[in-house]
């Protein structure tokens, strides 16, 4: 993010009213790689080519904030690979991890690792003190220390299902499960804000948050989320694209203050039940109208939401979830005309 879209962001959060609304969207390894026409494991694996299309992107459309911004990853494999699951990187399709426990009483025998050495963690660091001088040079800079939650690395370990059920049947062994992950987690952040200073913002991913209940949420996600985010940090953003009806409220008092949601409920909605404290960055549908629609199709779709949200303070305009696959360069440039066009006419 360059400085000045970094300072929209902080103001945004502030509340203070933005003309023309902001526009941001998270970008990684599911959309930069096709819409630059090379293979995913090209993208993953190669510094200059990896940085080649977050520089094509952030130059392409210098109008979007794009979150992270130069992000450093393996997919999904990053933080299950400290833990040594087996990484799967097909030429062009999704890396992913293999599980490791297979049975609930192996939870006992989860160690913490080292996020200095272990699994993939070292190359990403690596890859951002390869790319830090050369992301300045751009006229940007590196914001935000980066993890999945504690709850999507444990399904990662243990399976969606298993550890649905192991969260009803053996409840202090996921809590030990989760307390290990967490613990990691934290030393990984820390360490991500040694390594470049000009980190002061926190983003964590973590959709299994809205597979639970109210009271499993309070029990199981709020107290080690809050640990999370609990070092001073100007942003601190939360992505959850599952159902948060029941946990948007209690991110605020965690210390989120952006909130990246899907589009279960409409702006308004979520604006409602978490009583307008978190920055939204949030919009219309990515799958089935930023990527499968026509530019005519997201030109309505934003113009429709905007008209739909006569409160548009803490509010950046961007898709429910991550930019997915297949969306194209006239599809991004028709969100952005009709996000501007809807401003010039707006009272």
């Amino acid at each position: 993010m360059t400085d000045e879209q970094w300072k929209a962001l902080l103001d945004v959060i502030k509340g203070e009213r933005m003309e023309p609304l902001p526009i941001g969207f998270i970008i990684d390894c599911p959309w930069l790689p096709g819409w630059c026409g090379m293979a995913i494991a090209d993208y993953l694996s190669s510094e200059n080519r990896w940085f080649e299309a977050n520089r094509r992107a952030s130059q392409t459309f210098p109008e979007f904030m794009f979150i992270p911004g130069f992000w450093s990853e393996f997919g999904m494999c990053t933080e299950p690979s400290a833990f040594g699951a087996r990484c799967i990187f097909p030429r062009d399709a999704f890396p992913h991890a293999e599980k490791i426990i297979t049975n609930e009483n192996q939870i006992l025998e989860i160690q913490e690792p080292d996020p200095s050495s272990d699994g993939l963690l070292p190359f990403v660091l690596n890859r951002l003190r390869w790319a830090q001088p050369r992301i300045e040079d751009l006229g940007h800079k590196i914001r935000f220390s980066i993890s999945r939650g504690p709850f999507n690395i444990a399904t990662f370990l243990m399976g969606m299902t298993e550890f649905l059920i192991a969260l009803k049947t053996k409840p202090e062994a996921v809590h030990r499960l989760l307390r290990v992950i967490t613990d990691f987690l934290k030393k990984w952040h820390q360490l991500q804000w040694e390594t470049i200073p000009t980190i002061d913002g926190i983003l964590i991913l973590d959709d299994v948050v809205g597979f639970m209940g109210e009271a499993d949420f309070m029990e199981f996600c709020f107290p080690y989320l809050k640990e999370l985010y609990a070092p001073e940090a100007a942003v601190k953003f939360f992505h959850n694209d599952a159902p948060c009806a029941v946990s948007i409220g209690h991110y605020a008092d965690i210390g989120i203050n952006v909130f990246n949601p899907g589009i279960q409920k409409t702006i308004v909605e979520l604006k409602q039940l978490c009583d307008n404290k978190l920055t939204l960055f949030a919009g219309i549908p990515p799958r089935d109208v930023l990527a499968a629609g026509s530019p005519a199709h997201v030109s309505s779709a934003v113009r429709n939401l905007l008209a739909e949200t006569p409160d548009q303070s803490r509010l950046i305009l961007s898709c429910g979830g991550g930019v997915p696959p297949g969306v194209t360069t006239e599809n991004l440039r028709a969100f952005l005309d009709a996000a501007r066009g809807s401003h010039l006419h707006t009272p």
